[in-house]
């Protein structure tokens, strides 16, 4: 199911459609903690959470793999590249940094990605980025710092440090890797496709480090609480695997397309605030008023970035979804 987005992407209603996905991408993502901490408490190591969740959603996609399997000659780099970067690193690193510095730490510098895509668009592809698109960066980061209390536990444990920036980086790759191949018209790599593999390569390297023939397959029999309430854990499971994982991929890397990797990382931010709420509502971890300010202060920022999106043709600022999108121009060489 291709989809070619090249004329209508820096459109108004395309831009609707983009923010749409980003925002439903962000919720799905968002709810893919709540459901997995009962699972951590009932035994399950959280590694091995990950690598259920992946596997899980390569297997629900094979059948898409299948269908797209000329990219494997097309577009074999993309593709690792896109399993390394987008699925296991982000997932390996962020897991692995949670074991040495606090969530909130590790989550704050996760999401100092949008900033890093600027970076990216600035420094690497040469090209000038928008005030309001760098203001909405600063201002979703500080509205971040609120959510996730990043003064509460602070800890400065290099290795953990290193873990999450090595986290955020992989999630700039997932934002840039996703918008390629945009302005390829029909050459470009079909977005559904890029998402089967990446979560086949991702798998298979998760698989490595993970080592599921160590998990406790029982746990996934019995019974998770949720807030007091008892829910099947494989229930919890399905909900990671299809809407965290599949929908939040598919929904993200669409919204890419439609928008601008810089745009729809600054909105993808709000993930942290709708892990935060759900939180609150479904584990009855209470928000406190800075929590409630930053949270405020993240969807000021997203909406700041996401409407700084010139319109196609416009002589503003590439930086936030300009028609010049010098590395998907290059998308062939991916």
């Amino acid at each position: 199911m291709p989809v070619h987005t090249s004329g209508s992407s820096q459109g108004s209603p395309g831009r609707g459609a983009g923010l749409g996905l980003a925002l439903a991408s962000a919720l799905a993502f968002g709810g893919s903690g709540v459901a997995a901490k009962p699972l951590i408490e009932a035994g399950l190591d959280p590694l091995h959470v990950v690598w259920l969740r992946v596997a899980g959603a390569a297997v629900v996609m094979l059948p898409l793999a299948v269908r797209h399997r000329a990219l494997l000659r097309r577009r074999p780099a993309l593709l690792a590249g896109f399993g390394l970067l987008a699925v296991a690193g982000v997932q390996a690193c962020y897991f692995a940094a949670l074991s040495r510095i606090p969530v909130g730490v590790a989550l704050l510098i996760e999401y100092l990605a949008p900033a890093l895509v600027l970076g990216w668009v600035r420094f690497v592809q040469r090209r000038p980025v928008s005030r309001a698109a760098a203001l909405g960066v600063v201002l979703a980061a500080g509205g971040l710092a609120c959510v996730v209390e990043v003064w509460s536990g602070l800890s400065f444990d290099p290795l953990g440090l290193l873990l999450a920036l090595g986290a955020a980086c992989c999630q700039v790759g997932y934002f840039v890797l996703a918008d390629q191949g945009t302005e390829a018209g029909e050459e470009a790599p079909d977005p559904i496709g890029v998402i089967a593999y990446g979560l086949l390569v991702g798998a298979a390297v998760l698989t490595v480090v993970a080592r599921p023939w160590t998990m406790d397959w029982s746990v996934l029999a019995g019974s998770a609480h949720l807030n007091g309430t008892a829910v099947p854990a494989f229930a919890l499971l399905a909900w990671i695997v299809l809407v965290a994982t599949v929908v939040a991929y598919i929904t993200g890397v669409l919204s890419v397309r439609r928008l601008s990797p810089q745009v729809a990382g600054v909105v993808a931010c709000l993930e942290a605030v709708i892990a935060t709420v759900l939180a609150w509502v479904l584990l009855g971890e209470h928000l406190s008023a800075p929590q409630v300010l930053g949270g405020a202060v993240v969807l000021v920022g997203a909406f700041i970035a996401q409407s700084s999106t010139p319109g196609k043709g416009s002589a503003e600022p590439v930086a936030s979804g300009g028609a010049e999108r010098e590395l998907s121009a290059r998308g062939t060489a991916a």
